[in-house]
C-alpha cells in the first residue's frame, strides 16, 4: 500500500531501492506517528473536517494501535511503504471510512516532520537521563576519592599534582556542558511543524495552535516553508549534542585504556569486568573501555554525515532526507549504551592509593616549591630559575605538601557548585511539560 499510488504499479526494483530501510527505521516512530494523529484528528475535528462519531472511532483505533506498539505486536507488513501507510491502513481496516479520513490538511512530509520531533525530543529526554546517572556517579566518586592524589600530565610528561576527585570530577563537569548543547538541541526539537504539509501550508482552516498544545510543544515552526527545511536540521543539532557526550566519554575512556596499565598502574576493575588472552595469562583487558571509545569516536563523526548528505540540497523535500535516519537512530541507541555502559564501569572502578611515593613523581611539586619560594618574597622568574637548576644539578628534593585551596583546585573541588549548575540546566528543558501532554493525549483528555 502506498499513499500515493494510483493505477500503476512501481517497478520492484524501484520499489526496493525507494523504499530501502525505512520499514525498520520506522517503527522507531510508529508511537510518535500515533500520537500526531491523535491530535491532528482532535483538530480535524474541532474545525468540522470529521464528525464526533469517526473522531471517536479513530481516536479509539489510534488508541489500540499504540497499545499493540508498546507490547510488541505492532509491526510494518511487506509491500506498505512505511509507518504512516501503515496505521492509516490498520485504522481504515478496523473502523472504515473514518481512517481515510485522518490525512485531511497533512503531508507525509509534514507527519514524518512531526513524528521526528517527537521522536527525538523522547530521546533526547532518554540520553539525559543516562547523562545525570553517570554525572551523579562520577560526582559520588569525586568527593571519595578528593584526598587520593595523582600525577597531572601536559604533553604525557609528568607536569603538576592532581587528584582522582580533580578528574572524575572533570569529567562531571564536562557533562554539564553536553547537557546544555543537548538542552538545546531538545527546544529546537521541540516546535511543532504540524500542518505546513508539504512544505506550502493548506487551504483547510487547519488550527496549528490547538495541536501544538496538544502535543506539548512549546511552539510552533511558523512559516511553513521552513517547516520543511527544519528537516536535517533538527537532526544535525541534535546529532551535534549526542557527539559532545560521545567526545566526553571518548576521552574518559582513553583516560581508563591508560591509567589501567603497568606503567600507570592508577586504577584497576575487577577481573569480571576485563578480559583475557588467549596466550598471556597475566592479561587484564579494559575491552569495555576500548570498544566505548571506539564506539563513541563513530559517533562523533554523526553531524558530518548529516552535514553531507543535506549539502546543495534544493528547497522543499527530497528523498535523500530518507537515510538521514539509518545513521541518526544507531546513534542514538548506541550512545544510550555507551552511557550506561560507562556509569557500569566506573561504579566499580578501584583506585590506587599513595601512588605519588614514587620517586618518579618528584618533578611534580616543582611548582610548588616556586611558588612557596615567590610567598616569600623570591620573584617568581627567579625562584622559576633557581629550582630549575636544581633540578639540572639533581639537587632538588621535593616538599609533597600541597595547599591548592581556590575554586576548582585539589582543596576546593566544588562539587555541590557542579551539581547546581547541572540542574540549573535541567530545569530549562521542560520534559515534565511534554510527558503530560502525550499522556493527556493517550487518556483522551
Amino acid at each position: 500500500m502506498k499513499l500515493w499510488q494510483k493505477d500503476v504499479t512501481v517497478n520492484r526494483r524501484v520499489e526496493l531501492f525507494t523504499v530501502g530501510k525505512d520499514r525498520e527505521m520506522d517503527l522507531h516512530l510508529s508511537k510518535a506517528d500515533v500520537l500526531g494523529s491523535l491530535a491532528h484528528t482532535r483538530m480535524l475535528n474541532s474545525i468540522d473536517l470529521l464528525s464526533n462519531d469517526d473522531l471517536k472511532a479513530v481516536q479509539q483505533g489510534l488508541k489500540d494501535i499504540y497499545k499493540e506498539i508498546e507490547n510488541g505486536t505492532f509491526t510494518i507488513e511487506d509491500g506498505i511503504e512505511d509507518v504512516h501507510s501503515q496505521i492509516e491502513y490498520l485504522l481504515t481496516q478496523r473502523v472504515g471510512d473514518a481512517g481515510k479520513k485522518i490525512h485531511s490538511g497533512r503531508s507525509r512530509n509534514d507527519q514524518v516532520l512531526v513524528d521526528l520531533k517527537i521522536f527525538l525530543r523522547r530521546e533526547l529526554n532518554d540520553i539525559s537521563k543516562e547523562v545525570l546517572n553517570l554525572f551523579a556517579t562520577l560526582q559520588d566518586l569525586s568527593e571519595k576519592h578528593k584526598q587520593s592524589l595523582m600525577p597531572g600530565y601536559t604533553h604525557l610528561q609528568i607536569a603538576m599534582p592532581s587528584s582522582f576527585g580533580l578528574w572524575f570530577g572533570a569529567y562531571a563537569e564536562s557533562l554539564v556542558d553536553d547537557m546544555e548543547t543537548l538542552s538545546a538541541a531538545y527546544k529546537v526539537c521541540n516546535k511543532n511543524p504540524l500542518g505546513s504539509a508539504a512544505g506550502y501550508g493548506s487551504s483547510f482552516p487547519l488550527n496549528r495552535t490547538m495541536t501544538t498544545e496538544l502535543l506539548g510543544f512549546d511552539d510552533l515552526c511558523y512559516n511553513v516553508v521552513y517547516a520543511q527545511m527544519g528537516r536535517g536540521k533538527s537532526e544535525r543539532i541534535a546529532a551535534q549534542a549526542i557527539a559532545n557526550i560521545a567526545s566526553t566519554l571518548s576521552r574518559l575512556a582513553m583516560d581508563n585504556c591508560m591509567f589501567i596499565s603497568q606503567n600507570f598502574n592508577f586504577i584497576s576493575y575487577p577481573t569480571e569486568f576485563t578480559t583475557g588472552s588467549s596466550i598471556m595469562p597475566h592479561k587484564k583487558n579494559p575491552d569495555v573501555w576500548e570498544l566505548l571509545r571506539g564506539k563513541c569516536n563513530i559517533i562523533q563523526t554523526l553531524p558530518q554525515q548529516i552535514v553531507t548528505m543535506m549539502t546543495n540540497l534544493p528547497l522543499g523535500y527530497n528523498r535523500d532526507m530518507q537515510l538521514l535516519k539509518e545513521v541518526l537512530f544507531p546513534a542514538i541507541q548506541e550512545i544510550k549504551s555507551c552511557l550506561n555502559m560507562a556509569q557500569e564501569m566506573i561504579s566499580h572502578i578501584e583506585v590506587k592509593s599513595n601512588i605519588l611515593d614514587d620517586d618518579k613523581y618528584d618533578y611534580l611539586f616543582s611548582v610548588e616549591t616556586v611558588n612557596n619560594m615567590t610567598l616569600e618574597g623570591v620573584p617568581f622568574r627567579e625562584a622559576y630559575k633557581s629550582i630549575g637548576m636544581m633540578i639540572e644539578r639533581g639537587e632538588y628534593k621535593p616538599d609533597k605538601n600541597i595547599n591548592h585551596t581556590h575554586e576548582g583546585s585539589i582543596g576546593n573541588l566544588c562539587t555541590k557548585e557542579i551539581k547546581k549548575a547541572m540542574e540549573r540546566v535541567v530545569a530549562t528543558i521542560g520534559f515534565d511539560k511534554v510527558d503530560a501532554a502525550e499522556l493527556r493525549l493517550l487518556n483522551g483528555e
